[in-house]
């Protein structure tokens, strides 16, 4: 289904992306229960965050406590969502599946087709903290293994303290407007956006490069303000 960095548990913080630490350490987690839920849209805001493997699975990524989704407890994070309405999602990108939970009429009940994570034993843990010789650290390595879609995967050198901060504000944007999470789409509109004179040069910019996902005004503003505050290091 996906794979977490140094973690055997279900944590979509961990989650597997496009870049790996020379010594990170993979878990796989594997298809467990399959279940069928109804839920009733009885707000606006269902309170998901949705991400994906990049190969054409959506997950669970958050769920705010209170929202409707909260309220249903055989839901949880890391549930990969297959179906709405019996309309399948294998294939889909996140923020596909976010746009047609928005769109879902409020007031009205859907079917929601979901597979949890198979549930790891606890007594795995960590390499780092135990064994003998002082135990082994994870995730120290200064390289990182980027892999991209297209072409080969290259080692690079970590993020700056700029990118790092850009990155991290975009990403809470895109949580913000469209529901995702995903910190190589915010590392792509960091590297598209940090010598955009103007929010309109960093629109021509976005829609020359990610022009599918049709991002509003406001947003675009709001992401070039927030590249500008992470150059002067705003928090």
């Amino acid at each position: 289904m996906f794979c977490t960095l140094n973690t055997h548990k279900v944590d979509m913080e961990k989650l597997l992306g496009g870049q790996i630490g020379l010594e990170d350490f993979i878990f796989a987690h594997t298809k467990g229960q399959r279940k069928e839920v109804e839920v009733l849209k009885s707000e606006e805001a269902l309170g998901l965050t949705i991400t994906d493997n990049g190969a054409g699975y959506a997950f669970i990524k958050r769920i705010k406590e209170g929202s409707v989704i909260d309220r249903i407890p055989v839901i949880g994070v890391g549930d990969m969502i297959e179906a709405i309405d019996g309309r399948s999602l294998v294939g889909a990108r996140h923020f596909e599946v976010a746009k047609l939970l928005k769109e879902l009429p409020k007031g009205r009940p859907f079917a929601l087709r979901l597979t949890e994570p198979r549930k790891a034993f606890d007594m795995i843990s960590q390499r780092a903290s135990g064994g003998r010789g002082g135990g082994t650290q994870l995730g120290t390595g200064r390289g990182t293994l980027r892999l991209r879609a297209r072409g080969p995967a290259t080692v690079e050198e970590q993020p700056s303290a700029f990118e790092e901060r850009a990155i991290a504000k975009v990403d809470d944007l895109l949580e913000s407007y469209m529901g995702i999470r995903d910190t190589e789409l915010a590392a792509t509109m960091v590297e598209l956006g940090r010598d955009a004179r103007d929010p309109d040069a960093l629109a021509q910019a976005l829609d020359s490069q990610l022009g599918d996902f049709a991002f509003p005004d406001e947003f675009v503003f709001d992401v070039w303000g927030a590249i500008g505050d992470a150059k002067v290091g705003r928090c």
